[in-house]
């Protein structure tokens, strides 16, 4: 089982916010202020719908896949939503 997640919220002025975490239930809990340590860019965007998550065997692979995902187009991540 993978211990860390790269993510893919949809806000709701329709931008993407990309995060990594090992709990997407509690994360996603707290980027809409249900918990406390959201981030600030989610903030004033919510609510917030997770679109897409990935697994990853560690911290790292997580954070290198979330910054090759913060890299591509709007286009490209709207392909990566719809492919599931």
């Amino acid at each position: 089982m993978a211990d860390w997640y790269v993510y893919l919220l949809r806000c709701r002025d329709g931008s993407f916010y990309t995060g990594v975490a090992r709990d997407l239930e509690r994360r996603l809990r707290q980027h809409n202020g249900e918990l406390a340590g959201g981030a600030r860019y989610t903030r004033g965007r919510r609510p917030v719908e997770l679109v897409w998550s990935e697994a990853c065997a560690d911290r790292g692979a997580a954070q290198a896949r979330e910054a090759q995902v913060r890299k591509l187009s709007r286009a490209e991540k709207l392909r990566l939503v719809k492919a599931g």
